[in-house]
């Protein structure tokens, strides 16, 4: 997709594998959301469902305060930092699911990867809490596994 924010930031994001209605906060589904928000974009967030990455702890917090509710370190964070254009441009993202496994890039940048997701199917779903964001493309492209 090719994304940018028209006026100021905001929290927006890519759920994927959205299943269960009203969730979490009683308005999110369950699903992992990719981030878009300005300059986290790619990151992990957990709503419902968990996801393993490597450095997690440097990543996500003490294990003790990892959860996928409210009140929890639901955040995992992306793998870089100035990945994204600046506010106002466009900005590409890629997000791949495959099987229990989802990787992004933003901007060609190899930003996040996760496995043992606790989902592999669902709906995909464009969260935006107040911040107007304009999409100049939107792809979705089925990922098929070729026979041995």
């Amino acid at each position: 997709m090719e994304y940018r924010f028209t006026k100021e930031a905001g929290n927006c994001g890519i759920l994927v594998h959205a299943s269960t209605p009203r969730a979490l906060y009683a308005m999110f589904p369950k699903s992992m959301e990719v981030q878009m928000e300005h300059e986290n974009a790619g990151d992990f967030w957990c709503i419902q469902m968990d996801i393993t990455t490597d450095n997690m702890i440097s990543r996500r917090g003490p294990k003790e305060e990892w959860g996928v509710v409210e009140g929890k370190a639901r955040r995992i964070k992306n793998l870089t930092e100035g990945s994204e254009h600046a506010l106002g441009e466009w900005n590409t993202m890629v997000i791949e699911c495959f099987q229990d496994k989802i990787k992004v890039w933003v901007n060609g940048d190899f930003v996040n990867y996760g496995y043992n997701a606790g989902e592999t199917s669902g709906q995909i779903a464009i969260q935006a809490e107040g911040a107007e964001v304009a999409f100049k493309t939107l792809n979705l492209t089925p990922i098929f596994r070729l026979s041995e």
